[in-house]
């Protein structure tokens, strides 16, 4: 009996230490309380709605019958589905073959840069903030088959035939990943360029005196230095280029022959242009499990850079 009234007592004491807490917290709560209002309403709630109507027989965007994984096993049977999830995986592994030394090389360039490093510092910055439409649509001009395209003038000029760049199935992922990289570098960059602020200079003094040549000292001491915040850069990239829709839905609508179809962009297809709404939500279903995998791989990389 004493022990239960003691459990009592502790109970009582453990929720006036909590409220005690929550009060003593309240104006914090109530700092953070617009954005968790956001969140909720622009992430959460979506996400739980989307999972939820994916198991429905849709009429637009209103759930008609409960039909369990029925859209699911849909997507999985269709002949579009291997092909688009290994298309989306080329997008990832052409950006980390294209896209991802430039920003690290770039930053230390920067970082090594006495003369005019403002100047360079926007020119590589500003593509980031260009629309991404607006990106997409100036280098699809300069990929047109025709002798009007940047890219087939300059070939004319060389005496070379002009080439049908985003009609070929075999460049098209790569040029649009190009693309991507011109537009995305700056704000990684960026990021990189922070790190190399923050490594000891102490270290490349020591080198110099030792004699350590540029290359020397960017393998033995820069790299090792920026070592966690580039791992954590190729998880955010991969995580980031697994979602890819703009770009090939303004260049090549998934073109030639849904040679650059994305999950994403086959989800929004499926949804606005094919208007099957069921079919759309389990695609976004699929690959967001697949991002909720990536994303806890991303953590996990944090926590040993940490």
């Amino acid at each position: 009996m004493k022990t239960k009234v003691q459990g009592t007592a502790g109970l009582k004491q453990y929720g006036k230490r909590g409220s005690m807490m929550l009060f003593r917290d309240a104006g914090a709560w109530l700092l953070l309380l617009p954005t968790i209002i956001i969140i909720y309403f622009f992430t959460v709630r979506p996400i739980i709605i989307g999972l939820w109507y994916s198991m429905h027989e849709m009429q637009g965007f209103t759930p008609k019958m409960f039909v369990g994984f029925e859209n699911y096993k849909r997507v999985l049977a269709d002949t579009q589905f291997l092909k688009t999830l290994m298309n989306t995986v080329l997008y990832v592994v052409w950006s980390f073959v294209i896209g991802f030394v430039p920003p690290i090389l770039t930053a230390i360039l920067l970082n090594e840069m006495i003369h005019c490093s403002g100047w360079f510092k926007f020119s590589i910055y500003f593509p980031t903030i260009v629309p991404t439409v607006a990106a997409t649509m100036l280098w699809y001009y300069m990929y047109l088959p025709d002798s009007s395209g940047l890219l087939n003038t300059v070939l004319l000029k060389l005496g070379a035939e002009p080439q049908g760049w985003l009609q070929n199935s075999v460049l098209t992922i790569p040029l649009i990943v190009i693309m991507s990289t011109w537009k995305g570098c700056g704000s990684t960059m960026i990021l990189y360029l922070a790190a190399l602020q923050g490594v000891n200079q102490e270290l490349y003094e020591a080198a110099i005196i030792d004699g350590a040549g540029f290359t020397k000292r960017i393998i033995h001491i820069t790299m090792p230095q920026i070592m966690g915040i580039t791992i954590l850069n190729a998880v955010r990239q991969i995580i980031n280029v697994f979602q890819i829709m703009t770009e090939p839905l303004t260049m090549t609508g998934g073109g030639p022959d849904g040679a650059s179809m994305s999950m994403a962009l086959w989800g929004y297809k499926s949804a606005f242009i094919e208007f099957n709404t069921g079919t759309s939500l389990a695609i976004g279903a699929i690959t967001f499990a697949i991002l909720i995998v990536l994303t806890m791989f991303y953590f996990y990389a944090e926590s040993k850079v940490d």
